[in-house]
């Protein structure tokens, strides 16, 4: 196996997955709505007072997005398992972790790139200043893959359940919570203005940990729930 046809099926399962949710645009806005709704929601149920909207601000658009991020986990590993490509993946002359990390950089752009892109218009609705918002992109930025890294572990485990959302977000919830105290707190540092290195290492650590183990993982839990 030579590293020109491994990377060309990276390549070509990243491009198939990318057509596909953009051929499904229903599913794919589905993420994106959802974190702008829920964000939207909380300045009618808490008040319009600026002072108070800042503080909760970085706490509110993370959990919008850690859970606009769920919402779409079921759809990484779900229709490849309905019509039999998942099988073919698992005898497929590439290793099963290179094409799991594919499919989980296609479930990133497809969902996490679009929150990345709306975050400040919401941190401006929330009345976030400039330097909590650019700690917000980069929290984004850090902390977003590792959420989809996670989650497709939970998915593989639960593919073959009909009725899997629910022992999905008991996975990987808890999971979930470091990068959630890091991010929203990284984002409250910033506003009050002290510095967030020590946030942005520890997201960048995560990261690093989800990039190296994730895809292991994956492909071992696909290969159970295929067994």
């Amino acid at each position: 196996m030579s590293t020109a046809s491994l990377n060309r099926a990276f390549a070509l399962l990243l491009w198939r997955d990318l057509l596909l949710a953009f051929r499904r645009r229903t599913e794919l806005l589905n993420p994106l709505l959802f974190f702008v709704l829920v964000t939207t929601l909380f300045p009618l149920g808490i008040g319009a007072d600026p002072a108070l909207l800042r503080a909760v601000a970085p706490g509110i658009i993370w959990v919008a997005a850690l859970l606009a991020a769920m919402l779409s986990l079921d759809s990484v590993f779900r229709s490849d398992f309905e019509d039999g490509s998942l099988e073919q993946f698992l005898i497929s002359a590439q290793p099963l972790s290179v094409l799991v990390l594919a499919k989980v950089i296609a479930h990133w752009l497809i969902t996490g790139l679009p929150l990345l892109i709306v975050a400040p218009l919401l941190g401006l609705l929330l009345h976030m200043s400039g330097a909590s918002i650019a700690a917000l992109l980069l929290t984004l930025l850090l902390g977003t893959p590792v959420l989809s890294l996670i989650g497709a572990i939970g998915v593989a485990l639960t593919v073959g359940l009909r009725r899997g959302g629910v022992i999905l977000s008991l996975l990987v919830l808890p999971l979930y919570i470091p990068v959630l105290i890091f991010a929203a707190d990284a984002v409250a540092t910033s506003g009050a203005g002290l510095p967030i290195t020590a946030h942005l290492s520890l997201l960048a650590a995560l990261l690093v940990l989800s990039v190296s183990l994730s895809p292991l993982a994956t492909a071992a839990a696909l290969k159970i729930s295929l067994s």
